[in-house]
């Protein structure tokens, strides 16, 4: 199967010493300040760069980028590091490399990031968050499409879907145009949340936003939609090539005393796409290897 991708951590690399997620607790933060974080972000950023290369000599052509290669991203701006210099020149020079072996490279910031948030505040540090991403990925010479991905949940309902679907697309339009054009959102993992039908209905029909199916999510959120169902109402949703998510249940692998939710390390599969064509991001704790032992499957 083409356009199989992962995310975040690199396991083959890992013992190499090569990794993106470097970072400090907050005290650290504050005694050592942006010194130290121009070091560890540089740091990141060079071992981005080998990652984005090893892809390519692995036929991996789709990536999820960690959010956390900058540390405390949110707490200064991007031009005081003293070295943001050459983490521009990194972060075009990888840019340059994926558009080169037709790399997709995407960002699917954390749980924090609540746009739909009644709490002025929330939302502010959400909105803050994406134009961060998109600003990276403006640096990085990425498609200001959804081709270069931001993905997103809504993620809460605040006791009125309704509403909390309004303030989404409303703080929406406050996005810069970086973030805008490249916004997904993605059906949630609990049946009182938000399901493909619900997110087409309340959002992308509202602002024209692409929903990414999520298929361990759509288990528990599914609104009686079969996985084919569900899957062909998002990718209609998009005018790139769509992304799926992918990933099984510690259940599905024995873990019976897990949590339902939670990502096996490795996936049995099959992964049903029902004919069409997407790019699948796999999801399981054993990250690139999961995807090499799925792919090699005889």
């Amino acid at each position: 199967m083409d356009n199989l991708g992962y995310a975040d951590r690199n396991m083959h690399l890992r013992d190499e010493g090569i990794r993106v997620n470097r970072g400090m607790q907050k005290k650290t933060f504050n005694e050592k300040g942006l010194d130290y974080v121009a070091k560890l972000g540089e740091q990141n950023c060079r071992d981005l760069e080998k990652i984005v290369k090893w892809k390519n000599e692995n036929d991996i052509n789709f990536y999820r980028i960690t959010s956390e290669f900058l540390p405390w991203h949110n707490k200064y701006e991007f031009k005081k590091l003293p070295n943001h210099a050459e983490i521009d020149e990194l972060l075009d020079r990888i840019g340059s490399l994926a558009q080169e072996n037709n790399q997709r490279l995407t960002f699917h910031p954390g749980h924090f990031v609540k746009l739909a948030s009644p709490t002025e505040r929330v939302a502010q540090k959400a909105i803050d968050e994406l134009d961060f991403h998109g600003k990276v990925l403006d640096i990085m010479g990425a498609e200001k499409t959804t081709y270069n991905s931001i993905n997103i949940h809504i993620g809460a309902h605040y006791q009125d879907k309704e509403e909390t679907a309004k303030r989404f697309c409303k703080n929406y339009r406050k996005l810069s145009k970086s973030a805008q054009e490249r916004l997904t959102v993605e059906n949630d993992d609990k049946e009182s949340l938000w399901s493909v039908s619900e997110l087409i209905e309340s959002v992308h029909d509202e602002i024209g936003i692409p929903v990414v199916y999520d298929r361990l999510h759509h288990r528990f959120s599914g609104r009686n939609l079969t996985h084919e169902e569900a899957l062909k109402n998002s990718v209609e949703t998009w005018d790139q090539k769509p992304i799926m998510h992918y990933s099984e249940s510690r259940d599905e692998h024995g873990k019976e005393d897990s949590r339902p939710q939670s990502h096996s390390d490795d996936i049995k599969g099959p992964i049903k796409t029902f004919g069409q064509k997407i790019y699948v991001m796999i999801e399981a704790k054993n990250k690139e290897k999961a995807l090499l032992n799925y792919r090699n499957k005889p």
